[in-house]
Formats: structure tokens, sequence, C-alpha cells
């Protein structure tokens, strides 16, 4: 069941730790399918390191495990939430990573002062309000402080990102905390000056209709 959405969703969840986004078990990444509707999701507190297609978790949309041997993440409550609320998400990852967390740590946003994030995010990167860890409590305060986007920060906690996949989701975690890191250098030598929303909605625009394969224009002589 699900064979290529469980392959991909333990792909993106090895991404996180060789990209520095979490360390244990801590963390996740889940996808979900447009056509049964079902999530795939990594199972509780195992290391990522030994995560493999066959241990990810089916599971539907009130949570029943459908499919695999393991208790799911601990957080699948709040990633059913944000699906539930979110129909044109397929995709979501929850990272700890430093830079963004450092950020989340003191309840402020990520101002959208880079490109990175202006393209991939078309915004800055919100902060929700406090938010019970595990529980549906989190999943409506990303839904609240991501306000339609793709990424939020929770306070003290860490990050989400969204995306039309779990492969998609996961750059985002990657771009993001990139971002979080340069801007928090930038930061420690002085203020930064953030994009006008004209510069932001341009840059968000440019990169849609021209980045990858599927957005390569026609070279003519």
């Amino acid at each position: 069941m699900l064979e290529a959405l469980k392959k991909e969703v333990c792909e993106q969840n090895h991404e996180l730790p060789a990209n520095g986004l979490v360390v244990g078990s801590g963390g996740n990444v889940s996808g979900r399918d447009p056509e049964t509707g079902l999530v795939v999701i990594k199972p509780s507190g195992v290391k990522f390191k030994k995560l493999t297609p066959q241990t990810m978790v089916v599971v539907d949309m009130d949570g029943t495990v459908i499919e695999g041997q393991m208790k799911p993440s601990v957080d699948t409550g709040l990633h059913l939430y944000i699906y539930a609320a979110r129909p044109d998400v397929f995709g979501i990852a929850h990272t700890h990573s430093p830079y963004a967390s450092s950020f989340a740590a003191r309840g402020e946003r990520i101002p959208a002062v880079l490109t990175p994030i202006t393209h991939m995010l078309g915004r800055d990167v919100p902060c929700s309000r406090y938010a019970t860890p595990g529980e549906v409590d989190t999943g409506q305060a990303v839904v609240e402080a991501a306000d339609g986007g793709y990424a939020a920060l929770v306070k003290a906690h860490g990050v989400f990102t969204m995306g039309k996949s779990a492969a998609e989701a996961t750059s985002f975690a990657m771009y993001l905390e990139e971002a979080a890191m340069t801007t928090h250098l930038a930061m420690t030598r002085g203020p930064v000056d953030e994009l006008p929303q004209e510069e932001i909605d341009r840059c968000f625009n440019w990169f849609r209709q021209n980045y990858g394969q599927s957005g390569q224009k026609k070279v003519t002589a």
C-alpha cells in the first residue's frame, strides 16, 4: 500500500539529520496521498538511520493505523489537523533546526530579508503563540500563524513547513534554516532591511514561473 509515498516520506525523513535539521529521533516528515487521503508518517522514537520504507506508518485522517507495525509519531495528530485544515497541503516537515528555532525561542518571526525565503515562501516566516507540544493545539497554532502560507515557527518549539509533497515541504525546511542562519548572522552586525512587499511578490512569482524543468523557458537564438 502506497509504496511510492512510503519511499518518498522515508527518504525525506533521512534528509532531516543529513542537513543538520534534527538530532536523535526528533522531528518528522509526513505525506498525504491525494487519491485515498491516507497519511504516511515516521514511527515514534525510532532513530532516523533505522528508518526504511517498511517502517513507515500509514494512518487515516482519524489517526487509525491502516498499515505498519509500530506506533506512529507522537506528532501525528497535529499533522492530521494541518492536512484537514489545508486541502492544498500534501507534505509536512517538522524540525528543530537550530537557527530557525532560535527565532522561535524568542517568539520572533524570520523577516523576509533574503531572496531564498521570498522565492520559496513569498513572505516572512511568522511565529505562532505558544502551543502544547504533540497536541492538536500545535496544529491549530501552525495553521493560524501560517495564514495560508507554507511555513511557520511555533513559539518555544520549532519549525513546520508545508508543501505540495513531502519532498517540497522538506526542501522548504532546508532553505528556511539556511536563511535563518544568514539572517541571524547579519542581525549580529546591525539592523537588516526587509524587502518591500512588491519585490517579495515579484520574486515569488518569478521563481514559480521559472525554477526547475517545469518552469524552464524556451531559449531562442
